[in-house]
């Protein structure tokens, strides 16, 4: 969520009397001496306190009720196997009486959806056991449609079992797939021990057929688990309240109560844990961001998007979490200091890997802001400037605030003498706009920075106040598709104000929007207290635009140099969620841009030059390319060798990134004169805190920064 850091406190009770009175309408509508059903006050405070709440409100109208009819299908049964085109036919009558059912306080849609998938379950139980007791064959020349949205729903009963019979075999020929790439990895570490003439675990070798036996039984066991596994009544109001909230925007969401709790906690608990936060997503559990200085960040190998297949404690086998909730998912991810978990997740370019973390608590220094010296051979020292996220403490209880920790960067890296300042954004998620705004006043003097508009229409334009420029070099900032929020604000200031070069992705996230967290509880008259707890409500309330009047939402900022990055082919970005809200500008704030503007296309021009002729990056474009070509392709054989031949070529193309990085010039990344005299010259600790920059003397990605840097030197 973002944190806006802004005086909302008047405009906190507005909201609390909005849901107040809209959860009061369902009490007294009720009839006399009557309470009303848990359904009826919650889905209706819900949508009558966003209708008036929300930043932009939608009419309570048939065109709503398509909108919450076609979300709550997809989410349904997304993988399209349980209900027939017959059931959809049935469920249509209610595409546009949703509207009506929530005026009236009935939930007859809810109802027989839920019936129809409880019937649906329990037949395909039946045929999961029945299809699953015959063994499969895998040299046979057919496939099966991965993409469930490009799927259709079975028209019948003999169609529904044959996509079931293809799924099945297409778990189960998974599963035998890394039974016998791990058969291959054990003949090569015995390979690697015989020639160092050490003794090796001899363990039995298991044919294609064999581990076709023990693949049938652990895809039984999951799909009797996830049959089992059936929502409770609660359960199936909080999914469809959530599908409610949902078609607002992407970013509005409810959360039953034990969902709140486990928001808050965020897997990381009292910062012990993998340090990864979750979304869950078309019946998987994907990783929406990683906690910097968690385990999962300092190992590194887990990465935004990624989706949780299964889940082991250490070498114990593995479960299958497809199809649960991100709560339940949790209670295994999450575990104690030292112990170990290993995740196996599917890549966004389709392939899988085994990822062990060390659960672990998060390093705090690690989360801060951190800088070094790149020495350049041509002699040139350039600073680099990492921001991890815009971290604040909101409390008011003494804690660190990221403009106050960049600004001190700032300053030591201007006491190094460097001649330029890149300041790495990537992956930064955001956090404290007020932060943003302080942090964008450090490289220009005072002005506006952001523009805030709310639901009411009125416009506050937030300025930095202070006339003093702690930074006035060239600068470059770097960012990527996963930067956003308060990133966005801080790259597009300096932007607009011509301040530096914007460097990176085509374009950063779009997230633009501030989002307000209201216990529903709270909110409910005293009658009510008998259906408690309701839960909470995240939902949208503000908007940010640029001193350009442009928003920051949905397109989000394009760089001034756009680099080959290996997360261009992905689909990911605010514009590719479910409604999310549209691109538009209001008036521009008055601003004066900077007076020494860099030459954007002498600096364009030359990086571009660079990047054709740099091997590198001619490598990184063609795995682009072949990444977003093998995106597109979601018909997979259900052939072994076909089958193999194809998971061997996805990892063989996700490896190619490390070895690309491999190839690059290495820069030389040195720590600070002033943290080595605070750390008293000892090496061990200097060492210590330089590891944020792992891996930074081979991104060619930085590399091209400091090249942008050395240019505006000429």
């Amino acid at each position: 969520m973002f944190s806006p850091r802004l005086k909302i406190s008047s405009y906190a009770g507005l909201v609390a009397a909005v849901f107040g009175l809209a959860s009061y309408r369902f009490y007294e509508h009720s009839g006399p001496q009557a309470v009303p059903g848990k359904e009826q006050v919650l889905v209706g405070t819900i949508v009558q306190g966003l209708s008036q709440a929300h930043y932009q409100p939608e009419r309570i109208d048939d065109a709503f009720s398509k909108r919450v009819f076609d979300l709550a299908i997809k989410r349904l049964d997304y993988r399209k196997k349980f209900l027939l085109q017959s059931d959809i036919a049935q469920l249509m009558k209610f595409q546009t009486d949703i509207d009506d059912e929530t005026k009236r306080g009935t939930h007859e849609f809810l109802d027989l959806s839920t019936k129809l998938m409880a019937e649906r379950s329990k037949q395909m139980q039946a045929l999961t056991h029945e299809i699953l007791a015959q063994p499969f064959t895998f040299d046979n020349d057919e496939s099966i449609q991965t993409d469930f949205e490009k799927a259709a729903f079975p028209a019948n009963a003999a169609d529904q079992r044959e996509q079931w019979r293809k799924l099945l075999k297409y778990e189960t020929l998974t599963r035998v797939t890394e039974m016998m790439d791990e058969q291959d990895k054990r003949h090569d570490r015995a390979r690697v021990a015989s020639l160092a003439k050490e003794p090796a675990t001899a363990e039995p070798d298991r044919t294609p057929a064999q581990m076709e036996v023990e693949a049938r039984k652990r895809v039984l066991k999951y799909y009797d688990e996830q049959f089992a596994d059936q929502p409770d009544t609660n359960e199936v109001l909080s999914n469809y309240a959530n599908v409610i909230a949902n078609t607002y925007d992407p970013h509005t969401e409810y959360f039953a109560p034990r969902e709140k709790q486990e928001f808050d906690i965020q897997l990381t608990g009292r910062f012990e844990g993998i340090g990864a936060t979750l979304r869950e997503k078309d019946g998987l559990i994907y990783i929406e961001d990683i906690v910097p200085g968690s385990a999962s960040y300092r190992q590194g190998e887990l990465k935004k998007g990624d989706a949780i297949l299964r889940v082991a404690q250490g070498a114990d086998e593995p479960v299958s979490i497809e199809g649960w909730h991100t709560s339940k998912a949790v209670t295994l991810i999450r575990g104690k200091k030292g112990s170990e978990v290993r995740l196996t997740v599917k890549k966004a370019d389709g392939s899988t890997k085994v990822i062990p973390i060390v659960r672990d608590v998060v390093v705090v220094e690690d989360t801060y802001a951190q800088s070094a010296v790149i020495n350049d051979p041509s002699g040139v020292k350039i600073g680099y400037l990492r921001l991890p996220a815009f971290y604040a403490d909101f409390n008011d209880n003494g804690g660190r605030s990221s403009a106050a920790d960049v600004k001190k960067e700032l300053a030591k890296l201007t006491a190094e003498g460097v001649k330029g300042v890149i300041f790495d954004l990537r992956s930064n998620g955001g956090g404290s706009l007020n932060d943003a705004v302080e942090m964008a006043g450090l490289f220009m003097p005072s002005g506006p920075m952001v523009q805030v508009r709310s639901s009411q229409g009125m416009t506050q334009v937030l300025n930095d106040k202070d006339p003093r420029v702690q930074y006035s070099g060239p600068l470059v900032v770097l960012v990527n598709k996963y930067s956003a929020s308060a990133s966005e604000i801080l790259a597009a200031a300096i932007q607009d104000y011509k301040r530096g070069i914007i460097m990176g992705s085509a374009s950063t996230y779009g997230k633009g929007t501030v989002q307000r967290i209201i216990d529903l509880d709270e909110t409910l008259p005293s009658e009510l207290s008998s259906l408690k707890p309701f839960g909470s409500l995240k939902f949208t309330m503000q908007k940010f635009y640029r001193v350009t009047g442009g928003s920051t939402q949905f397109k989000g900022v394009a760089s001034d140099i756009v680099l080959p990055d290996v997360l261009s082919y992905l689909d990911q970005g605010e514009k590719e969620s479910d409604y999310p809200l549209k691109w538009d500008e209001i008036k521009p704030a008055a601003y004066r841009p900077w007076d020494d503007q860099p030459n954007y296309a002498k600096l364009q021009a030359n990086s571009k030059a660079r990047v054709a002729a740099n091997p590198a990056f001619q490598q990184m474009t063609e795995l682009v390319q072949s990444l977003r070509k093998r995106k597109d392709e979601t018909v997979v054989s259900l052939k072994l060798d076909k089958f193999r031949a194809m998971q061997h070529q996805l990892k063989a193309e996700s490896d190619k990134y490390d070895t690309i990085q491999k190839t690059a010039t290495p820069l030389a990344l040195v720590p600070l004169s002033a943290d080595r005299q605070a750390l008293g010259g000892d090496s061990v600790k200097v060492n210590r805190s330089m590891r944020f920059t792992r891996g930074l003397n081979k991104d060619i990605t930085l590399g091209e920064a400091v090249a942008v840097i050395k240019d505006e030197q000429h």
